[in-house]
């Protein structure tokens, strides 16, 4: 499937023509996402990689009941730039934080302020829920209407739970995959609005680099999409995958089930093709790709999101920590639909409104201590209608 994707490729971009004098380029279009001009690398999205850092020590700190505070886990998620929030130095320097940067894509949010607040404030009120209704009960047992540890069967792990039996820190983990990596991915960097903002279609045409830089804009707003999936690998010619815990950490979980192999292949080709077809100038090719991406990340949000509340159900009766646990990971993911990207289009698979609709269906009453199986498999089938994979695809 690698090299069908790749030769098709190589028909389109040699096919294209440079806009400066109509006759045909003959670009390379590499296996790996290398790209160089004269000699040294064009590829660059260090703020990405920070971020993913600063979100990994975020969600270590969530279950740091003895030492973390209000004002601590803020400072991981909201940092100001000099302040000492995180365990490396170059994170404490930067200027960047995960914050800024949820629900802040210019396709969905820029004409959006109102939805954009609201869910930062839900991420505030979740790390704000986990040091004063979790923290003060860490060493208790939880049960109806009681926030406070559940022990997965067996001796499992320990899980700790609000009143309702939701796990905070996965609600905010899972929650920004799509607020955070996926939204800027698919509805920011990977938007033409962003790609072809201002002169970025001249500039890359003639080769025109940002001042310091060795790429044009238009090349670094892709790297910065690439990043947000790719930024805490090693090698991103040879990627491991399960490098963090958001977005590249469930690319692998899809991509081991066997009715999803493939898809990581599909997304690192998408991304390699598309950067390439900026180095050619066609565009067509480039926009080609970024549906690609677009309509596979979603696949991902949506798969684990019937997944866990698919799996919850095996155990819902017998074993309420493993349950909740997988229950607490498909509420993250279900909130994450909001930042999917249907193909050709300029709309979510779900909008906030059906979003907010699950997640009432989840929290009313007593939570999961109440949800039925029945209320699961109807939430599961409404997603699955969305995307084209089956129930018993995704939920196995």
């Amino acid at each position: 499937m690698r090299k069908v994707i790749l030769s098709l490729a190589m028909v389109t971009v040699l096919l294209s023509c440079d806009n400066n004098d109509n006759e045909a380029v003959t670009p390379t279009v590499p296996t790996t996402y290398s790209f160089e001009r004269d000699g040294a690398s064009t590829v660059s999205f260090s703020g990405q990689t920070t971020r993913i850092k600063m979100g990994d020590e975020l969600a270590k700190a969530l279950l740091m009941a003895d030492t973390e505070t209000v004002a601590s886990l803020n400072g991981k998620f909201a940092h100001t730039e000099g302040e000492s929030n995180f365990s490396e130095a170059a994170l404490n320097a930067s200027s960047k934080s995960v914050r800024s940067k949820v629900a802040n894509s210019i396709d969905f949010f820029a004409a959006n302020t109102t939805d954009a607040t609201a869910i930062k404030a839900d991420f505030d009120s979740w790390i704000v829920g986990q040091v004063e209704i979790v923290f003060p009960y860490w060493n208790q047992d939880a049960s109806k209407g009681v926030a406070g540890k559940l022990q997965e069967a067996g001796g499992g792990p320990v899980r700790w739970v609000n009143a309702k039996g939701l796990e905070y820190d996965q609600a905010i983990v899972k929650g920004l995959i799509g607020g955070l990596m996926t939204d800027q991915i698919l509805n920011n960097y990977l938007s033409t609005a962003v790609l072809d903002a201002a002169s970025n279609i001249a500039d890359n045409d003639n080769d025109v680099l940002i001042s310091g830089k060795n790429y044009t804009t238009m090349e670094h707003k892709w790297d910065e999409a690439f990043g947000y999936m790719y930024g805490n690998e090693l090698d991103i010619t040879n990627p491991v995958l399960n490098v963090d815990q958001y977005l590249n950490k469930y690319l692998n979980r899809v991509e081991g089930d066997a009715d999803f192999a493939g898809i990581a292949a599909d997304i690192y080709d998408a991304f390699t093709i598309g950067r390439a077809a900026i180095v050619a100038k066609d565009y067509s090719t480039r926009d080609l790709q970024a549906t690609i991406i677009k309509e596979k990340i979603s696949e991902i949000i949506g798969i684990r999101a019937v997944y866990y509340l698919q799996v919850a159900k095996l155990t819902l009766a017998n074993d309420k920590g493993t349950a909740f646990h997988d229950l607490s990971e498909g509420f993250g993911f279900i909130y994450s639909l909001q930042f999917t990207r249907q193909p050709n289009s300029s709309e979510p698979y779900f909008t906030k409104a059906e979003v907010d609709g699950f997640i009432n269906t989840l929290m009313s009453g007593d939570g999961f201590w109440d949800i039925s199986t029945d209320t699961l498999d109807e939430m599961s089938n409404t997603i699955t209608a969305k995307f084209n994979f089956t129930l018993e695809q995704a939920g196995s």
